[in-house]
């Protein structure tokens, strides 16, 4: 990974959540911040951006807590290209880093795998007290997954990030069996991405982990059932601390 993590500016905006950005060598990413108190680092979803966190956001920061959420590279207001999981992967190191440390990292999908990744770097994994994986593990089949993405319509610009994260699986998978942070595992009933293997999958490799389920949910959970993903993320990562 890059050495350089970037630089880091927080604006205010006195009509809503905090204005954040990290200046990153060959992009800026835009961000928002609410709340005080410990830290949750919110990562969305390829081909969402980082409001679909909001209502998550609410219930987190009603039990006392502080949330950062970025538009990932060439996503939302973030600049750059969304290639390749590395450059992903930086910009979650550059985010961690420039937050407290024992900050909850919580990951849906390409959000979830960048964190994993993140993870190798033992400066990274030192400020981090838990993972969060939103209906994301790296226990996944390739061409069950480029099903799965095409039932939701075309790729487009992310077919190529796609099949960078498909080649990296399985170093990402020797890196959840080497973790040594707690894991939950929050994922849908209703057009979840996972199966049971994959979910017993990633058991065998990282048998620390929880998992919980969101009933009335699908792949995209922040979207479809985001007070019940806070409920679960509150009542699991309390411990972690």
């Amino acid at each position: 990974m890059r050495q350089e993590r970037g630089r880091y500016d927080r604006m205010t905006d006195p009509t809503g959540p905090r204005v954040r950005r990290i200046i990153r060598p060959d992009a800026v990413l835009c961000g928002e911040e609410t709340g005080a108190g410990p830290t949750f680092v919110l990562l969305h979803a390829g081909g969402e951006r980082r409001q679909v966190w909001r209502p998550v956001s609410e219930r987190l920061v009603a039990a006392g807590n502080r949330c950062v959420a970025f538009d990932q590279r060439g996503h939302g207001d973030s600049e750059g290209g969304a290639r390749t999981l590395s450059a992903c992967t930086d910009d979650v190191a550059a985010m961690v880093q420039a937050e407290p440390p024992a900050s909850v990292v919580v990951g849906a999908s390409l959000g979830g795998l960048a964190a994993v990744a993140a993870l190798t770097d033992p400066a990274v994994a030192a400020r981090v007290a838990g993972l969060v994986l939103v209906d994301v593990v790296p226990c996944l089949e390739p061409a069950r997954v480029r099903r799965f993405l095409a039932s939701l319509g075309p790729l487009g610009a992310h077919t190529e990030l796609v099949e960078d994260i498909l080649a990296q699986l399985p170093r990402l998978r020797q890196v959840t069996a080497e973790l040594d942070l707690p894991v939950l595992l929050v994922h849908g009933d209703n057009g979840s991405s996972l199966t049971d293997e994959d979910i017993d999958q990633l058991l065998r490799l990282a048998p620390h982990t929880t998992v919980r389920l969101v009933r009335g949910a699908g792949h995209l959970i922040a979207r479809e059932q985001p007070l019940a993903l806070a409920q679960a993320v509150i009542a699991t990562t309390a411990a972690w601390r």
